[in-house]
């Protein structure tokens, strides 16, 4: 590490520019920068990732328990003190109308706002707007100024109260003090510690120092296929915005041109991809938009940088306007300038009757940018939100405009222009979904709110048990029953896997309670084929059981999915010569179809599952290039995986066959179902040759050395164990004369994690 001598100090002023105090003086990829691993080595397996935001980046410790600190807040209190707070103007950012309201619900719905079907990440779930890159992204300028202002807030409840609670519930309160009657809130949001850096959010390479305007958002094409209106005209999975640094769509239209029924376009394909149909787009656009005002009084070119570059004198604030006071009737966001109502800190209608009352024409703001404005002079005019006594026209954008003039959104807005308290229950819903979707199950949810809201079917609901769990002695009776079924071991594993494994961290979807592998759209899946007769034969088993018990106890598919496995395991390690008892913790539940969401859950089919060997029939097509363990690896973070856990599941699985079609990939072991360390000890073998089998290199055999015979086949997404230097470290450990059984108990170790991930009745 280089030091720093103090004569440099006495006549310099320090720019970082993004230096690394470890680094040399030589200049990676970025300009100002050092090379990093991903420079030199681009197409590296990042397994790191997997450890980001690990309890070492925690200040709070692993043991803070949260819910019990946030249960302990008087929740009418903590909204009153928001209150007070929002309509407390300070001089150093000034509130919009004396009503720091509207601002407020900008954050959180910006906050919410990123959160994306495809994969789950996003979302207000952990608070990451207050990190890069999302705190400085265009879209979000002057939510640092929103968060800093309830930081007294925050400052004052401390580890209790999450930034990502407390930025929804300010939305919340801030609806509700201007005369919306919201759905409710639920906390229980754990804030993140680090920014993510693993998320991806586009194939854009931009410069975060010259994002200054919509317009400046280049290469807008690198993530759409097709042309806005053709037939094919679509968004790259798994993203959702249609443009880079932004949160749903350019508020001018495709490219800034003002295009209406363009901009329809594309909030259709970003809204739905955000898990929202036509009449919950409508309502939250057309809610959103009821309240304040957009800023837009200095052009872009004049606004500083954004957080993470700012200079160190400000202390964490970006965009700096250095036109007249930077603030008030000088604030620049977006650059769109103008409210949509005469009433901007009151609930009404008359977004949509003035929306579709007048026509509206094209002009520009003082920024430059595309808005629109009433043709009728005599509209109604809204007040200014800083100077007295001035009244300005009203303002659409062009993604107002949208609304209009699309055939399907106008109808929804005839629908709630016909019908107030229609719309007020519509937008009620759709802000309580936006900034809730990705809490998963109702068990996380905290607070005294939470208690007289239904079950909505985007929250994946699950009935509550009216019957007795089975206690020790009755699981002991059932893996006797299980394994005397004529289901193979691997089969059980697999089956019971298959349903785990669709958990997702992101947004807490999927996993084995509710037992939906046994319904659609699951048991339809490709992937999935393997497990119908499986649990067919379950339900026999099931169906035996609760039959012999009528005092109320009753075992549900889903427990005896994963108590299969389970059995089946510990079968394996005993063939395998090691007597160990695989964790089960009865409890899960069985859903309903009627219950089970066909389309949202359709968005949890596998692309590639390397723990099954299943790449997707088009997945070349659907795949761009990536590789299947990139997909892998993906996979492996959205179930919270440490890299010697993956290793270690990949290993077990293994050993019992878990591929989905039954075929020999990756099985290096003449002993299937028996759970040895056969796997690690072949694949770092050096008697051993691999060899491609494909052009493309997705398959290989495994040659004998000195005969050529072909002893084994394989995978990407097996060899990848051996050939990445971070999972063969691993793999290494557990293929050693001492590894058998440290593999065997860091296995039944990640499988009960993995069982377990999605049992938030019996954690928080």
């Amino acid at each position: 590490m280089h030091s720093i001598s103090s004569d440099k100090t006495d006549t310099k002023t320090f720019e970082m520019a993004g230096k690394c105090p470890f680094g040399g003086d030589s200049i990676g990829g970025v300009e100002g920068t050092p090379p990093t691993l991903s420079d030199w080595y681009p197409n590296r397996l990042r397994v790191e990732l997997l450890h980001h935001n690990g309890p070492r980046a925690n200040p709070l410790g692993e043991s803070f328990d949260y819910a019990k600190a946030f249960n302990a807040i008087d929740l009418a209190v903590l909204k009153q003190e928001i209150n007070t707070l929002l309509t407390t103007s300070v001089a150093w950012w000034p509130s919009d109308y004396g009503n720091y309201g509207p601002q407020m619900v900008r954050m959180a719905w910006h906050s919410a706002g990123t959160y994306r079907i495809a994969d789950g990440r996003g979302g207000a779930g952990e608070g990451l707007m207050r990190f890069a890159p999302i705190n400085s992204w265009w879209d979000n300028g002057n939510t640092d100024k929103s968060r800093r202002l309830i930081w007294p807030i925050k400052q004052k409840y401390g580890s209790a109260l999450s930034w990502a609670d407390l930025i929804v519930l300010t939305g919340n309160c801030a609806m509700e003090i201007m005369g919306f009657p919201t759905y409710g809130f639920a906390g229980g949001r754990h804030d993140a510690w680090e920014a993510d850096n693993s998320t991806y959010w586009g194939p854009e390479v931009w410069d975060a120092k010259n994002v200054t305007s919509y317009d400046s958002m280049v290469m807008r094409d690198k993530r759409w296929r097709g042309q806005n209106g053709d037939a094919d005209y679509d968004l790259e999975n798994p993203l959702a915005a249609s443009h880079s640094s932004i949160i749903y769509v350019n508020p001018e239209g495709p490219y800034g041109k003002g295009d209406a029924m363009g901009s329809a376009r594309d909030i259709r394909i970003t809204f739905s991809r955000m898990a929202m149909n036509d009449e919950e787009t409508v309502a939250l656009i057309a809610g959103g938009h009821a309240f304040g005002k957009s800023h837009g009084m200095v052009k872009s070119s004049e606004i500083g940088a954004p957080p993470e570059i700012a200079p160190m004198e400000a202390m964490g604030f970006g965009w700096h306007n250095p036109v007249g006071t930077g603030n008030a009737e000088f604030t620049m966001t977006n650059g769109i300038e103008g409210s949509w109502t005469p009433n901007p800190t009151q609930w009404d209608n008359d977004y949509l009757i003035n929306l579709f009352k007048f026509d509206w024409e094209q002009t520009r703001s003082p920024a430059g940018a595309l808005q629109w404005t009433p043709t009728d002079k005599s509209a109604p005019k809204t007040p200014d939100a800083h100077i007295p006594g001035q009244m300005n026209a009203l303002m659409m954008m062009t993604t107002d405009i949208a609304l209009k003039v699309d055939p399907d959104y106008r109808r929804v807005c005839e629908k709630f222009l016909n019908d107030f308290d229609t719309f007020t229950l519509a937008f009620a819903k759709a802000w309580y979904k936006l900034t809730h979707r990705d809490m998963g199950p109702r068990e996380r949810y905290l607070g005294s709110e939470k208690v007289n809201l239904n079950d909505l079917l985007w929250q994946d609901p699950i009935p509550v048990s009216n019957y007795a769990l089975v206690d020790a002695a009755d699981i002991t009776v059932l893996k006797k029953s299980v394994l005397a079924s004529d289901i193979s071991v691997s089969d059980l594993v697999f089956t019971a896997f298959s349903a785990a494994v669709t958990f997702r961290g992101s947004d807490k979807r999927g996993g084995a309670n509710g037992g939906r592998l046994a319904l659609a759209p699951q048991k339809d899946w490709s992937v999935n084929r393997r497990t119908v007769p499986v649990i067919a034969a379950l339900r026999t088993v099931m169906e035996e059981f609760n039959g012999q018990h009528t005092g109320g106890k009753k075992v549900s598919l889903a427990d005896l999915i994963v108590l299969g496995g389970c059995a089946a395991l510990e079968k394996a390690a005993a063939d395998a010569g090691l007597t160990i008892t695989v964790p089960f913790t009865p409890g899960r539940r069985d859903t309903t179809q009627e219950l089970t969401d066909i389309e949202m859950f359709t968005w949890l089919k596998p692309v590639a599952d390397g723990f099954r060997n299943y790449l997707d029939e088009g997945f070349e097509q659907i795949s761009q290039g990536v590789a299947p363990e990139e997909f892998f690896l993906d996979k492996a973070q959205l179930l919270s995986l440490t890299s010697p856990e993956w290793v270690a599941l990949m290993g077990g699985l293994k050993a019992m066959n878990a591929n989905y079609d039954g075929s020999a990939h990756g099985i290096f072991t003449d002993r299937v179902g028996v759970l040895t360390n056969d796997f690690f000890t072949v694949l770092t073998s050096m008697d051993f040759e691999w060899k491609k089998t494909d052009a493309k290199g997705l398959t290989f055999s495994l040659d004998d050395r000195t005969t050529g015979a072909q002893r084994f086949t394989a995978t990407r997404s097996d060899l990848v164990f051996g050939s990445n230097s971070h999972l063969r470290a691993v793999a290494e450990v557990y293929a050693g004369s001492d590894g058998h059984e440290r593999f065997v108990n860091a296995f039944v170790k990640a499988w009960d994690k993995v069982m377990m991930l999605d049992r938030y009745d019996v954690k928080v």
